[in-house]
């Protein structure tokens, strides 16, 4: 059986820590999905947008290889590792992903949707309706899912985080207010799943060569996002060796925030 793609997906997220591990809970940060002209997919698209939600079948293309066991985002008690098959982890022997997506609207062959949890580039191969009554299930058993022990926090960004944020786009840097989000909204301090230190009720989250400072609220359950800052030192910096390829990033990232 041949495949080949019909679309592509575009949005801002580059990076695969830059999306949730599940779309329902990555709201407000919309894309778009392209599908190839000449195929007459125009008429194929008849009739879709009534659909609030589509399921998207696509592959994750920038994963190579599988593994047979998989460390899930949220521990469960326990145990560390669940086979791959019972998981939605994207290594896997092929790599087809699902994805069930809110559709906004239909416009020529573009599908603008939101809560997706595809990377940008990534290929499209197939749409269909989600249908409530034949894809529901919401009381049935979910196995070792059902066991996780969730730890949700209120993600919070501060002025200068926003503005940190806002010119590290600006500059094309990667999206550290999705980031961020994505990966302290739960269980945030676990440092064996996540770049991440706590120093009482303060902590530093990395991405890449870049690092997010941010404050906790025990009370309310928050965590405020206070600043990004780059990890290489000044002189590191001056330095003609640039491993990662992104010291100028930085250079102008450091420039722009003064």
């Amino acid at each position: 059986m041949e495949i080949k793609p019909i679309g592509t997906f575009h949005s801002e997220a580059v990076y695969k820590q830059e999306v949730p591990r599940q779309g329902v809970f990555f709201e407000g940060r919309p894309g778009r999905i392209e599908l190839a002209p000449g195929q007459n997919f125009e008429m194929a698209l008849r009739d879709l947008d009534g659909f609030e939600r589509i399921w998207v079948l696509f592959q994750f293309h920038q994963n190579e290889g599988w593994r047979p066991t998989t460390r899930p985002p949220v521990a469960m008690p326990g145990k560390d590792r669940v086979g791959i098959f019972a998981s939605r982890s994207p290594y896997r022997p092929n790599s087809i992903g699902l994805s069930c997506v809110r559709l906004l609207r239909v416009e020529k062959l573009t599908l603008y949707v939101d809560e997706a949890d595809l990377l940008d580039g990534s290929p499209v191969f197939d749409i269909k309706p989600y249908i409530p009554r034949a894809d529901s299930f919401p009381n049935v058993r979910a196995g070792w899912a059902d066991l996780q022990n969730e730890d949700v926090w209120n993600v919070l960004e501060s002025e200068r985080f926003l503005k940190n944020a806002e010119t590290l786009l600006s500059l094309n840097g990667p999206d550290l207010s999705s980031f961020a989000r994505v990966q302290l909204s739960n269980a945030p301090f676990d440092s064996t799943r996540k770049r991440v230190e706590i120093h009482g009720d303060d902590g530093v989250l990395a991405f890449r060569t870049f690092r997010i400072a941010f404050s906790t609220q025990q009370e309310n359950r928050a965590i405020l996002l206070n600043r990004i800052f780059s990890g290489y030192t000044q002189e590191e910096l001056e330095s003609a060796e640039d491993k990662y390829g992104d010291k100028e990033l930085h250079r102008q990232f450091n420039e722009a925030s003064k």
